[in-house]
């Protein structure tokens, strides 16, 4: 026998079998027929008790038929991968679900005109009305939130990573943690308790701090990560050029990372967009349009899909506007989602050789 054959012979005997790509698909198919059929034998009528019993004989019979071919070690492998793919659908299912009906009772009335009107004389229980009045309001209160929270946040961020050194950073970085958790009812109380000692009357304003509360913990910790992916190679460079550290902080340290920074503010207003809690308490609603955010009540697109909400008992047109502001709300938050990933990208560190 040659030489080469016995290479051949001993190399096919050393490779382990291993099963076919498209088993994985077989085998969820497979358990989601026999997952069904088994929720029908038993009376089970929700889909979602039908797709648990799929999932977990989907990852049952992975494990069996890459054991029975592969051997246990690699099966462990299969069923760690398939838990993954289980954990991800769970999670993405509610998510796609959530905005396929949303977008499905929102379209009924999202029109130009909704967009364009206030709700004015409308009452609750009648057609027609807009959001227009809402948009303005959140606008400026978020808008006036950003201008107060992002500068102070990015600051604060800067003085942690550049100079923050002692018991005084030690605080601050304790704070800023228990700021991240805290409930944004507590925000509104605090603002509210401000507010009825001075005696001041509901208006947008008052929304706008609340806001920027519940925002600059974000920004902070988010301005600090990024803060600290800078090279310190970059900082050393400037400073032997003799370069002042606030100038470095300024010409090296923050174009390096304005990218992460933009991403981080724009995620802390999709975030404040969609809080009702401090708006209903401090901002209080106004049915008509108020352009002026530091006098009178105003509306915000939060608290008016809650008053709807509310008001839409025996109403379905209480209830198709309260749908039609949560679509629009949604297409708020992803179009700044999609601007700070646009943002990110583009002012990305340029690789290459």
């Amino acid at each position: 026998m040659s030489t080469a054959s016995l290479t051949d012979k001993r190399s096919s005997s050393l490779q382990a079998a291993s099963l076919p790509k498209w088993t994985p698909w077989a085998t969820a198919a497979g358990s989601l027929v026999l997952g069904i059929g088994i929720s029908l034998a038993a009376g089970l009528d929700s889909r979602i008790q039908w797709g648990l019993i799929a999932a977990v004989l989907f990852v049952l019979g992975t494990y069996v038929v890459a054991a029975r071919v592969e051997g246990r070690r690699q099966a462990k492998d299969r069923v760690a991968t398939s838990l993954v793919w289980v954990a991800f659908l769970v999670a993405v299912i509610p998510l796609v679900s959530l905005i396929w009906v949303t977008v499905a009772r929102g379209v009924k009335v999202l029109d130009v005109y909704f967009l364009t009107h206030s709700m004015g004389v409308v009452a609750d229980d009648e057609p027609g009305g807009g959001i227009y009045h809402a948009i303005i309001g959140s606008l400026e209160q978020v808008g006036l939130a950003t201008l107060i929270g992002a500068p102070i946040g990015v600051l604060t961020a800067i003085y942690l990573v550049e100079y923050g050194r002692g018991r005084l950073a030690k605080a601050v970085t304790f704070f800023v943690d228990v700021m991240t958790g805290i409930p944004s009812i507590v925000a509104g109380l605090f603002i509210l308790s401000l507010m009825l000692i001075f005696k001041m009357q509901p208006f947008g304003f008052a929304g706008s701090l609340a806001l920027a509360i519940l925002m600059m913990p974000v920004v902070v910790r988010s301005t600090e990560e990024m803060l600290k992916l800078v090279p310190n190679e970059l900082r050393e460079a400037a400073l032997a050029l003799g370069v002042p550290k606030w100038r470095t902080i300024l010409k090296v340290v923050l174009p390096t990372s304005i990218g992460g920074i933009t991403t981080g503010i724009m995620l802390s207003v999709a975030r404040i967009a969609g809080e009702t809690a401090p708006v209903l308490l401090l901002v209080f609603g106004n049915p008509f349009i108020n352009n002026n955010p530091f006098g009178g009540a105003q509306a915000s697109l939060p608290l008016y899909i809650y008053q709807q909400f509310a008001n839409s008992a025996g109403s379905g047109a209480a209830y198709d506007r309260a749908w039609a502001a949560s679509l629009t709300l949604i297409a708020f938050v992803m179009i700044l989602n999609l601007v700070a990933r646009g943002i990110a990208r583009w002012k990305a560190p340029k690789t290459g050789r």
